[in-house]
């Protein structure tokens, strides 16, 4: 495996984490507030959420594709998706502290 597979798959176990997080204080919030601004940002993070788990089984689980990942897929096209994820985390590590205050 190569190391930008590893980077991509523990950014978005991160970001999963991270989602999870700001779902929980979002829901929270909705739940107290009832206000749309609330809904639609739990809404974005469940949505995005979903698309990190999905990646998640894709790198990991998946007996095809995990495979094929690990091993066939181009550098130059692990760096893109490596780089995308790392991104995500930074952005979403930035908006759980920001939520979180």
């Amino acid at each position: 495996m190569s190391l930008w597979f590893d980077i991509a798959r523990i950014a978005a176990g991160i970001n999963v984490l991270l989602l999870a997080v700001l779902v929980g204080i979002w829901g929270r919030n909705y739940l107290e507030f009832r206000s749309k601004h609330t809904l639609g940002l739990g809404m974005f993070a469940c949505f995005l959420l979903a698309e990190n788990i999905l990646s998640l089984y894709i790198y990991m689980l998946d007996p095809t594709l995990s495979a094929w990942f690990a091993s066939d897929v181009p550098a130059i096209a692990w760096r893109a998706m490596m780089a995308l994820h790392v991104l995500e985390t930074i952005g979403l590590s930035f908006l759980v502290w920001i939520t979180w205050d």
